[in-house]
């Protein structure tokens, strides 16, 4: 077994879950408090807090869909943002097809 697998099986237990949801929170908390010091801090820690707490909670996941709903460029951003791979498969159906060879 692989370290990737074990760190999958090892996310799924329900006080690891929790843990890591509570870790966003903290995240999106503190963002404001890191925002205050110079560069572009806050908008990092924010992100990786609504990271965690997306892929720990359903709400949150029902919330991000409606956003989605409401503003699609945004929320295609934001997949691209965060590497998820939906957005790869969406990207990759909207290609144009290649055209046939002529013989």
């Amino acid at each position: 077994m692989t370290w990737r697998e074990r760190w999958r099986i090892w996310k799924r237990t329900h006080g690891i879950r929790q843990a890591i949801h509570a870790l966003g929170w903290v995240l999106i908390l503190l963002a404001p408090v890191v925002g205050l010091l110079p560069g572009p801090g806050g908008i990092f820690v924010a992100a990786a807090g609504f990271a965690l707490v997306l892929q720990t909670s359903a709400w949150a996941k029902r919330a991000y869909v409606r956003f989605k709903r409401r503003w699609p460029r945004v929320g295609a951003l934001i997949d691209r943002g965060m590497r998820r791979p939906s957005e790869r498969r969406r990207r990759e159906r909207e290609k144009p097809a290649p055209a046939a060879a002529p013989n």
